[in-house]
């Protein structure tokens, strides 16, 4: 998968970045390569998220989609 960040200089120095296909995914660091690994594992731990059960009824599907995405 690609996602899209937004890197940020931080008034304080250092940098922070944002991944906006991700509400509430964001991060910081004090170099570029700092900030990069934190992104990657910002990513991760924002898609591993449990999220609620959605309710179901019978007439309903689920699909499971993985990777390969543009």
């Amino acid at each position: 998968m690609k996602f899209k960040v937004v890197i940020h200089e931080a008034e304080e120095g250092g940098f922070w970045a944002e991944v906006p296909a991700i509400p509430g995914c964001a991060t910081q660091g004090e170099t570029m390569e700092e900030l990069l690994a934190n992104v990657k594992e910002a990513i991760e731990g924002c898609l591993s998220v449990e999220i609620d059960k959605a309710n179901i009824s019978g007439k309903d599907k689920v699909l499971e989609l993985a990777g390969g995405f543009s």
